[in-house]
């Protein structure tokens, strides 16, 4: 049986994006951290949505949008300020918003 070549994945990133402080594992580690927080805003959006038991369908007709996209918002996908906005009102979620990882977000 042939024997697996593993690397630790700190020494994968380093081939792949180079050594930290460079300016390309800069990007990815700041495309990786926002894709995190968008995550996570949308993930807070999903539990505020059911705390209000409603459905992505429910809160896409409050907001004028079909269901397909308010799965999209909740996985962190078109998360615009508008949109976000939106959300928040027709979730009756005050000004802000408390975000793991991200802490409280204000809108208005």
């Amino acid at each position: 049986m042939a024997q697996m070549d593993l690397k630790p994945f700190d020494e994968l990133l380093d081939e792949l994006y180079g050594k930290p402080g460079t300016p390309r594992r800069d990007d990815f580690e700041r495309a990786v951290d926002a894709d995190v927080k968008a995550w996570e805003m949308g993930e807070a959006i999903r539990k505020a949505r059911q705390e209000r038991h409603l459905t992505q369908e429910e809160l896409g007709e409050r907001i004028g949008v079909k269901k397909a996209q308010i799965s999209r918002i909740e996985k962190g996908r078109n998360l615009t300020i508008g949109t976000l906005s939106r959300v928040f009102k027709a979730l009756g979620i005050p000004a802000s918003l408390d975000v793991a990882g991200v802490g409280k977000v204000a809108l208005w």
